[in-house]
């Protein structure tokens, strides 16, 4: 499922052709997606101006002039696609209609956007701008990682007495909005902290560190493009490149890629989810833990 990364990057590919664009025509091809599509949603976007494009977490943000937000999450294979349009050096012609194009929107100026969905786990909806933080979706989502509601006194709250592993708490989106499976493994791996660590177990110095490796890794992910597995796509059709950075993730097996490390990145299961890191430079025993012996 993309993550923050992955949908950021969808927005920056969408803001030039969206931002302040009306939508001329939109074609909604299904009732529903994950759930029901928003009623008369074709009559409710159709010559609404997009007045800003947001994100908030794994959500994307389309600010209307009507007074309402369209929310749209990508879901497990979720794509959102630009033709008709000039994206930096290259024209991509209007798209052919495809299998699982169910939500179609025509923009002022030619372009088209595409949201096509195989698995139909994603989702859109029309909420009023004014209330958008009470959307169910959203009001629970902590703060995001790039903004200045996380730091590592936040990340000291939210771990503190917890019995909970560390990498628990990263996935929690009311402790930290937006990062999931890929940037949780790499950012603890980049902090020097297992997986496995219990919460209530991470020293303050290494919250400093982890909290510093959330923000750096999903940087990183941003200017790489996000990551590519299996359907995620840019709005161009590209992949993203930040999977050829992986230092942990899906990497099982293979030597760890710390300078001095020596180790190899395991695997396992937490929570019906894959974690992977280095036991060697990942030690899952807390440090009092480790004097004792």
């Amino acid at each position: 499922m993309p993550e923050l990364p992955e949908v950021e990057t969808v927005r920056r590919g969408l803001e030039p052709v969206l931002a302040g664009r009306v939508i001329t025509r939109a074609d909604i091809r299904r009732p529903d997606l994950r759930w029901p599509l928003p009623p008369r949603m074709a009559e409710r976007l159709t010559g609404a101006r997009v007045a800003g494009l947001g994100r908030r977490s794994k959500y994307l943000l389309a600010d209307l002039d009507t007074g309402e937000t369209l929310v749209v999450h990508l879901g497990m294979s979720g794509r959102l696609l630009v033709s008709g349009a000039r994206l930096g050096d290259f024209h991509f012609p209007l798209a052919l209609p495809a299998r699982h194009d169910h939500v179609v929107l025509d923009i002022e100026g030619g372009a088209r956007v595409t949201f096509n969905d195989a698995r139909r786990f994603g989702m859109m909806d029309l909420w009023p701008t004014h209330d958008l933080a009470a959307h169910r979706l959203l009001a629970g989502l902590g703060p995001e990682p790039l903004g200045n509601g996380f730091h590592a006194d936040h990340l000291t709250a939210r771990l503190a007495g917890r019995s909970a592993p560390v990498k628990a708490v990263l996935l929690d989106q009311s402790a930290v909005a937006g990062l999931g499976n890929i940037y949780v493994c790499e950012a603890l791996w980049r902090a020097r902290v297992s997986p496995l660590r219990l919460a209530r177990d991470v020293t303050a110095a290494e919250i400093q560190a982890l909290a510093a490796a959330v923000r750096a890794v999903v940087l990183d992910a941003i200017e790489a493009g996000g990551s590519s597995l299996r359907d995620y796509r840019r709005v161009d059709g590209e992949l993203g490149y930040f999977q050829h950075s992986f230092a942990v993730y899906g990497r099982e097996g293979e030597s760890c890629p710390r300078p001095g490390c020596g180790g190899t990145v395991v695997r396992t299961v937490q929570s019906g989810r894959s974690s992977f890191y280095c036991p060697r430079c990942q030690d899952t025993a807390a440090p009092r833990a480790r004097r004792r012996h």
